[in-house]
């Protein structure tokens, strides 16, 4: 039995179905149409043969970006085969194979064959939307790396670090430099408005309440435009207490990294689920510290809270309110923290109290050396050369010229673990 969908245009992923069982196939479709993040466009009970098996023509013409193979456990050769001949013959496409989790030898053999992913039989909606949005994360970094917008985003080590500062100042940077720079802010309360003396009428909270109907339009009549053509999607002004879905924080992020050229997000002290996802779809994550002992203790704790899952070495160290510390290196920074340090934004709280207290951020005032060091902070991480997997080539200065680049360890930031 086959089943295509017309030949037009639909928003979310393209899902094909194999299967063997056909009340099976019924049920997974009705699942993957439920999360409202993708649509099938094939269904067929059984597999393909060969290379040259109608079934993968199909696959094709019908621009399949997932593929959901089921693996009958007692007799798991055929499906096994099946991942194979697509992965080989048409590795555009993305397998999620489905069986048994009780069943180890069939999960290592659907991943030697080519599946990304393994997911329960009884695999709820929740565990679809969680799959598919990783595989929506995977795209957005690899567009994000050759053409698409890339994503900075800045948190405290402890609270009053300068996260906030540092965002707004290098958003005013990229913007000078480079035009198309939004600056959005995830914060608990939302101060970088108050930064830049503005009053917004809209704030996140009405960006993440409105995703099911939102578009290039709207999103662009909720951002509060400052001068030189700096966006703003401001922060909630009072606390709330909702938390986004992985699917909103996806379909929120394609929609800035294809209406931007930087994406600059505030996290000041936020430190939960949706800090390690939005960590995870962001090409840095800059963690503000000081160097004293509550800070580089408390960024230590942060880079172990974030290395869960499976992300890349994106993670940097941004030493704000920099004094130089007789005895006290670069290097000791990095080992309290196990973080590789980025930049140094010297302390002049002479300049950089007035300009937070009358919205008008230092960086566009280049005649002083804290501004100029927010401008080179931004020109690096424009400037640095991007994975396949969307993770900058960040390195400090004192890393670049010795010609022996030490090895950082790796930081993984995805909150999420495939088949598990």
């Amino acid at each position: 039995m086959v089943m295509s969908t017309e030949n037009r245009v639909m928003p979310g992923i393209a899902v094909a179905l194999l299967t063997e069982d056909r009340e099976q196939s019924v049920a997974l479709h009705s699942r993957v149409e439920s999360t409202n993040l993708a649509r099938t466009v094939l269904s067929h009970v059984g597999f393909p043969a060969g290379p040259s098996d109608a079934i993968l023509r199909q696959l094709q013409d019908q621009h399949a970006e997932v593929a959901l193979v089921s693996i009958d456990p007692q007799n798991p050769q055929r499906a096994i085969r099946a991942i194979e001949l697509i992965h080989s013959n048409l590795p555009e496409v993305t397998i999620f194979a489905v069986g048994e989790m009780s069943q180890p030898a069939n999960i290592v053999s659907a991943m030697r064959a080519g599946a990304r992913e393994f997911l329960d039989h009884s695999a709820s909606r929740e565990a679809l939307i969680e799959a598919f949005t990783r595989f929506s994360a995977t795209l957005s970094r690899a567009q994000r790396s050759s053409s698409k917008a890339r994503v900075f985003t800045f948190l405290n080590a402890k609270g009053g670090a300068g996260a906030t500062t540092t965002a707004v100042n290098t958003a005013v940077a990229l913007q000078e430099a480079h035009g198309r720079v939004v600056l959005v802010d995830f914060a608990p309360i939302g101060h970088a408005a108050l930064q830049l003396n503005l009053r917004p009428q809209f704030t996140i909270l009405d960006a993440l309440q409105n995703l099911h109907r939102m578009d290039g339009s709207l999103l662009d009549g909720l951002m509060t435009p400052y001068r030189n053509g700096l966006h703003l999607l401001a922060g909630a002004q009072q606390p709330y207490s909702g938390i986004p879905t992985a699917s909103e924080l996806a379909r929120l992020f394609d929609l800035l990294v294809n209406q931007y050229h930087f994406v600059v997000l505030d996290g000041s002290g936020r430190m939960d689920s949706t800090m390690q996802l939005i960590c995870d779809l962001s090409n840095a994550v800059l963690l503000v510290a000081q160097t004293d002992v509550v800070s580089l203790w408390s960024a230590g704790r942060i880079q172990a809270f974030l290395q869960e899952g499976a992300g890349r070495d994106r993670l940097r160290i941004v030493i704000n309110r920099y004094k130089k510390i007789p005895g006290f290196t670069d290097d000791d920074v990095e080992k309290a923290t196990n973080c590789k340090v980025l930049w140094k934004v010297p302390n002049n709280f002479q300049v950089i109290g007035p300009a937070i207290d009358k919205g008008n951020p230092v960086a566009a005032q280049g005649s002083h050396e804290i501004g100029r060091s927010y401008q080179g902070l931004a020109a690096e991480l424009a400037g640095a050369t991007a994975s396949a997997e969307g993770a900058l080539s960040l390195l400090y200065q004192h890393d670049k010229g010795d010609g022996k680049k030490r090895a950082a360890g790796r930081l993984m930031v995805s909150p999420m673990r495939a088949g598990q």
